[in-house]
């Protein structure tokens, strides 16, 4: 009976010492400055922003504008409203064979996406024509060409997400820390 009670005590202290460790890990993150990623606001100067697109329906413009809401900042629809214009000067993607089989059929292909933009506030341009692209590949087996198909618009959907946010902490590390507001 003994050897019972001593190994719950045991085990109480090992839950408690878990507690305080995890209490302990979540302080030193928020002391250092930890935040995630999305969870900061963006630049004053990115407050009310204008996206100048020929292209306003692709999955990076829809991926760009969310974002941009969520960290707070409004997407106005008139060029003289907004306090930053940031123009999309290129919005493409496609795919490229990577490997073929011995019959010369496609068995991989890359997926790419790219951007170029710019940035403006105030009549002064913050970023001259920036261009990013990303890419994934992805194996294709023709006798799935319906799941292929459909895993290729995921990929260009996530490929699109990851290009905004990858923009969004571009324009954040070119701007003075001056021009944030913390949330």
């Amino acid at each position: 009976m003994n050897y019972i009670t001593s190994f719950i005590r045991l085990g109480n202290q090992v839950r408690r010492l878990h507690s305080v460790m995890i209490i302990l890990v979540f302080l030193i993150l928020s002391g250092c400055g930890f935040q995630l990623e999305g969870s900061r606001a963006l630049p004053i100067s990115l407050a009310k922003t204008y996206l100048d697109t020929n292209k306003p329906y692709t999955e990076f413009y829809e991926s760009l504008t969310g974002i941009l809401g969520v960290r707070g900042a409004e997407v106005v629809k008139a060029q003289q409203e907004a306090v930053a214009i940031l123009r999309i000067l290129e919005d493409t993607s496609g795919q490229r064979i990577l490997s073929v089989s011995a019959r010369n059929t496609p068995q991989e292909y890359e997926i790419f996406y790219a951007v170029t933009f710019s940035l403006e506030s105030k009549g002064s341009t913050l970023i001259e024509n920036e261009t990013v692209i990303v890419t994934r590949s992805y194996s294709y087996d023709a006798t799935q060409v319906l799941g292929k198909s459909i895993e290729e618009q995921i990929l260009r959907e996530s490929l699109a997400q990851d290009l905004a946010r990858q923009i969004i902490r571009l324009i954040e590390a070119n701007l003075p820390i001056s021009s944030i507001v913390q949330s």
